[in-house]
């Protein structure tokens, strides 16, 4: 049995954004300060991806630990209740992750993920966004964002 009425848990899952999350934000103000030119939730790609870099064909998803699982990290618990229902839940959302991520590569995009947890240290996430953009300089042939 749930521990909260279910209007509380609508409310609940109703503050949950899809967009300009607060780990979302953290990458963002990472691209703004490096001078990196991007466009957000670009929706004619698979996935609608949160952060396309054109010039670099780099998109970046900012997953939520919990929603996406991430592997082994101590916020991808399984809640106590209702646990297989929130077992299918998550695999439809790793499947459907799964299936952009393939399409874009396909499409010849270049892929990352940042995860939740690695928004939480500055330092960390710095040195992720910098290891990102190593991997992908700038194609020469493409124009201007």
């Amino acid at each position: 049995m749930d521990r909260v009425s279910p209007a509380k848990r609508r409310e609940n899952m109703q503050r949950i954004k899809a967009k300009d999350s607060v780990p979302e934000l953290a990458v963002r103000r990472t691209l703004r300060a490096l001078g990196v030119h991007y466009r957000l939730h670009v929706r004619n790609l698979p996935g609608s991806p949160d952060i396309v870099i054109r010039r670099r064909r780099l998109v970046i998803f900012v997953h939520g630990c919990f929603w996406h699982r991430h592997p082994g990290c101590r916020r991808a618990y399984v809640p106590s209740t209702r646990t297989e229902w929130w077992l299918h839940k998550f695999q439809t959302n790793v499947d459907r992750d799964n299936r952009a991520i393939a399409a874009l590569l396909e499409k010849g995009w270049k892929v990352f993920v940042i995860w939740e947890c690695e928004t939480k240290n500055q330092e960390i996430l710095d040195k992720v966004v910098r290891n990102i953009l190593a991997e992908c300089p700038i194609l020469a042939d493409e124009g201007t964002q």
